[in-house]
């Protein structure tokens, strides 16, 4: 409670206000008393000299008094001249009184000078009745003259005593005032001592909490407020820290990145609490599994670090790689709900791999994300993967203005009945007509824009392009259906049915006309969501169609719960059909499955007639292969046809 109050801003002002208020009191204590000291001294002064002149006339009393008893005693005239020099010596100090003197001393002269007056007439009358002989009127006058001489010198030494007096008691009350003063001042100086005191406590209360604050700060600044571990800014630091000595001493140092598998699910499904929960047991694990002289960092989201100092070798590095994915690799319990934690590692190291700490990190993302997409748990910088990803990477952003400036084309390939030959639609496949390599296949950058945000933008514009020829066809009187191939990422995204059904009012297309391929893969993915949206696209009226069929992992539970109207079987099971008994019981297997649940079936990569005859013996619906027709261009097709008539059976959506 004291603590607090000391630290509250509120007492600080308080404290330095009295401070202030104390300190002028005793500055003012101080001027009083310097005024007093002066005003003492003046008057004392005053009064002194005042009284000294009070006694100088006294004195001056005295000299006539003992120049007279000269003259009595001599009875001559050499007696007679120092008394006549000493008659009315006391004048200029009565005219000094009169000018200096106070009140009670004004008083006093007025009542002196005509005593000293007539004192001084009878001095001459005395001296004169000398001068004349009469020796019987100088013992009278003589007489008189001593009794006038008592009188004023009582007169004077009672001035002289009143003043002494006065001097006394103005004294004493100064004592007093004095007293009261150093009561009063030290008072003030023991609370402006208090208060200094107050306020250094409060100064150094103040000083050790900034201080406090700026440890506080600076270790906020380096460190993640969620884990309590190194951020980027720290890593940054030990980096460059390691490097130098690792310079100095030759040295080896490793820097691993770790990026968490499955995260967002995690902290979608569960919540971002349980997200954080995860993130503080990895960053725990992470550092229970290092040497002190390691530091590990969040860099963010959920993307962490580990700097090893002189790790020794690039074995060694991937060794701890290894253990701290063994160790991240055991569940986790988030708030009663246990979750399995797994995690891919790029190891980069100094200076084998990279020449400075940018260098380092960068090679480290790269394996990093090497390990992520090969699912590889581990994986260790090399230059040509990284060369080739960057290749990769440059393809990527290549494709980005190739998508705004149109140079990805459709080429069409034909799908025939395997009885009659006669064309019942094609599939739309894309190509990418590049300025300086030329026309590039989809297996140059399809895979590329499926691990990024691409497909769905690359999607679009193969369903538009395919539509918009489906429209050119119809205005030459060919209504021919098409195919088109849907990434397991477009499938999964809320608005792909919304956009598909846009795509179709724009061009006016029979829905029906329209068939989607699909993976296997998208089905696994999220077999809930997938079903939702391709029940969305059902109920426009597109025809549904897996891809590949037989290469993926889709339970036949899938077929009866998703609207599906075709099946696709993968090369893999035609290209080898007649000389693999093997591979024509999986087909006849797969007939007989899709008729059974009224699925229609194509048969891919029919390479020649004898296998388009045996697929046909076998009851498979459709074909389509290089035996039957290359993948032409849209302009083309029309012309194909003249040979190959089109018939498109009446179908109910």
């Amino acid at each position: 409670m004291l603590t607090n109050a000391l630290r509250s801003k509120g007492m600080a002002r308080c404290a330095v206000f009295l401070l202030t208020v104390g300190l002028a009191t005793l500055a003012g204590l101080a001027l009083w008393s310097t005024r007093s000291t002066a005003q003492t001294t003046a008057r004392v002064r005053a009064l002194g000299e005042v009284t000294a002149t009070w006694g100088q006339v006294f004195l001056d009393l005295g000299v006539e008094n003992e120049a007279l008893n000269d003259y009595l005693r001599a009875g001559s005239a050499e007696g007679r001249s120092p008394l006549t020099s000493a008659l009315s010596s006391a004048g200029p100090h009565l005219e000094w009184l009169a000018a200096h003197g106070d009140a009670g001393d004004a008083d006093e002269l007025a009542t002196f000078r005509d005593t000293y007056g007539a004192y001084t007439d009878t001095l001459r009358q005395l001296i004169a009745a000398g001068n004349a002989g009469d020796s019987g009127q100088v013992s009278a006058l003589a007489q008189e003259v001593g009794l006038g001489a008592a009188s004023l010198r009582k007169q004077v030494d009672a001035t002289i005593s009143r003043h002494q007096l006065e001097l006394s008691d103005y004294l004493a009350e100064v004592d007093q005032a004095n007293h009261r003063l150093q009561v009063a001042s030290t008072v003030a100086l023991t609370v402006d001592f208090l208060l200094l005191v107050l306020c250094a406590i409060i100064l150094l209360s103040h000083q050790r909490r900034v201080e406090r604050q700026a440890v506080e700060s600076r270790h906020r600044a380096l460190h993640d407020s969620l884990t309590g571990i190194g951020n980027r800014v720290l890593l940054g630091d030990r980096v460059e820290g390691a490097l130098r000595l690792a310079e100095r001493n030759a040295e080896t140092v490793a820097l691993l990145l770790l990026d968490l598998n499955r995260f967002k699910e995690i902290n979608d499904t569960l919540g971002h609490h349980c997200g954080d929960l995860l993130l503080q047991e990895v960053a725990s694990r992470l550092s229970g599994a290092l040497r002190d002289s390691d530091t590990v960092a969040r860099l963010g989201g959920d993307e962490f670090a580990v700097v090893l100092p002189d790790i020794g070798s690039t074995a060694e590095a991937r060794e701890v790689a290894e253990r701290l994915l063994a160790v991240l690799q055991c569940p986790a319990d988030l708030d009663g709900t246990a979750v399995d934690v797994s995690g891919s590692i790029g190891v980069a190291v100094y200076p084998l791999d990279s020449r400075n700490s940018t260098e380092l990190l960068q090679h480290a993302d790269i394996a990093m994300y090497a390990a992520k997409r090969g699912h590889l748990g581990v994986a260790v910088y090399d230059m040509e993967t990284a060369q080739r990803d960057l290749r990769q990477l440059s393809v990527l952003g290549e494709l980005r203005r190739a998508l705004d400036e149109h140079e990805l084309v459709l080429h069409y390939q034909p799908k025939v009945y395997t009885g009659s030959g006669y064309t019942c639609g094609v599939e739309a496949l894309v190509r990418w007509q590049h300025p300086q390599r030329g026309l590039l296949g989809p297996g140059e950058f399809i895979p590329l824009a499926e691990d990024s945000e691409l497909i769905h933008p690359l999607t679009d514009y193969v369903l538009e392009a395919a539509l918009d020829q489906h429209d050119r066809w119809r205005d030459e009187g060919v209504v021919l259906p098409l195919a088109v191939n849907v990434a397991t990422q477009c499938l999964l995204a809320d608005t792909f049915a919304d956009r598909v059904a846009a795509a179709l009012a724009r061009h006016r297309a029979e829905p029906g006309h329209l068939t989607l391929e699909i993976t296997e893969s998208a089905l696994i993915a999220d077999p809930d969501r997938a079903a939702a949206v391709l029940a969305t696209l059902r109920q426009l009226g597109v025809r549904l169609s897996i891809d590949d069929f037989g290469t993926g992992y889709a339970s036949m539970a899938y077929l009866q719960r998703i609207p599906l109207d075709e099946l696709k079987i993968d090369r893999c099971f035609i290209t080898t059909l007649q000389s693999s008994h093997g591979n024509q019981a999986i087909v006849r297997a797969v007939l007989e499955l899709a008729h059974a649940l009224g699925l229609e079936v194509v048969a891919e990569g029919v390479e020649d007639g004898s296998t388009e005859t045996a697929l046909s013996d076998m009851g498979c619906d459709m074909a389509q292969g290089y035996h039957l027709s290359r993948p032409i261009p849209g302009p083309e097709v029309t012309a194909w046809l003249a040979a190959h008539p089109l018939h498109v059976p009446a179908r109910v959506p």
